[in-house]
This record gives structure tokens, C-alpha cells and sequence, in this order.
């Protein structure tokens, strides 16, 4: 699969299929993935805790909120929830706080999931407290996100955005789900 590919089949995905599991070794794999891109200072203050069984799944679920554009949607359904979770934490006796490190390793786990024919959710709406709680994640962790993983079972299609026009996803009455993307006419500024 080239490059490009896999950028533009990198989607924020909120539905999957709960039968298809991840295992230890698939969630390692994308951890490790992290570990190799640039870090502010390089001081590499981000890790993870990684979560795949369906009991420990459900409790992390509880602690996320969904898709704050779809108002009368709440999340996945039981049997389309994530297979599996990564909670990207910064160690503060490291750094004070992760810079540009999250946004790098997070987009990273997820191009690296969509390669694997996997799909995810960068979700920064999060209940920290109970999520610590719940997973026992002591107070020297910063919790920056919670990457949603799994086998998508939903279509994500990218719409070309007029400028001006609205950056709200939304599902159509067929639940396709659409994102507004700025084209790079838009985009691709000059001054000169």
C-alpha cells in the first residue's frame, strides 16, 4: 500500500467489529512504532498502557466520551465497541508535558494500525480521574489520549470542503460517515 493510502484510509473510526480481538503482540507492535519518532528534546516522556481484554475494555469505554458532533449519537453500540485500547501517558518526572510528541505518536499508531488493515480513534474526551482509577495509573502519568482500536466496520469518506464551509463530520441517512476536509487550494498558502 503506498504512503498516500495509507494517510487517506486513516480515519477517525468509532465503530469496529468487538469479535475481531487484538492481541499483546499487535499492540506492542504499534507501541513500538512510537518509540522511533522524533520527541521535543528527545526526551521520549510518552508511554503506554495497553489494554485488550473485554473486561478491562468495558471499563475504559465507561470513561470516553464519542464523536461530539453526532449530538443524538453516545458512542458504539455493545458489539461495535474498540477490540482494544492504548492510553498514551506522559511521565512528568521526564517532562512537564509532551509538546508535539502525542499528536506525532498518536497519528504514527494510527497509520501503522491502518497498515495492519486496522483502523482507530484518537479520543481526548476522557474522564481522567476515573480512567487513573480504573486502571490503577499512578499520579507521576499525565493522561494525554486514549487511541480507540479495532477492525472498522464503518465507512469514512473524506468530502472536499468549500471554503468557508462547515468542518462538522456527520453520518447520511445511510451511515456513511463524512468528514469535511479544506482542499489544498485552501490550504496551500503564499504570500509573495
Amino acid at each position: 500500500m503506498k504512503f498516500r493510502d495509507i494517510v487517506t484510509r486513516s480515519r477517525s473510526y468509532r465503530r469496529f467489529d468487538t469479535s475481531f480481538r487484538l492481541d499483546d503482540g499487535q499492540l506492542a507492535d504499534l507501541v513500538e512504532l512510537a518509540c522511533y519518532v522524533p520527541s521535543s528534546r528527545n526526551l521520549q516522556p510518552l508511554k503506554y498502557v495497553a489494554v485488550s481484554n473485554s473486561e478491562s475494555c468495558a471499563d475504559v469505554f465507561g470513561c470516553l466520551s464519542w464523536a461530539g458532533y453526532l449530538t443524538d449519537w453516545h458512542g458504539p453500540v455493545e458489539h461495535e465497541r474498540p477490540a482494544a485500547y492504548l492510553v498514551m501517558l506522559c511521565d512528568l518526572e521526564i517532562a512537564s508535558g509532551a509538546a508535539c510528541d502525542s499528536g506525532i505518536a498518536a497519528q504514527t499508531i494510527l497509520l501503522g494500525a491502518t497498515s495492519m488493515g486496522l483502523g482507530g480513534c484518537i479520543v481526548a474526551s476522557v474522564e481522567r480521574d476515573r480512567l487513573r482509577s480504573v486502571l490503577g495509573i499512578p499520579d507521576r502519568f499525565a493522561i494525554e489520549f486514549v487511541l480507540a482500536l479495532g477492525k472498522p466496520v464503518e465507512a469514512v469518506v473524506i468530502d472536499q470542503m468549500r471554503e468557508e464551509g462547515d468542518v462538522r463530520y456527520y453520518r447520511d441517512a445511510h451511515g456513511i460517515h463524512h468528514v469535511p476536509k479544506r482542499t489544498i487550494e485552501e490550504v496551500l498558502q503564499q504570500f509573495r
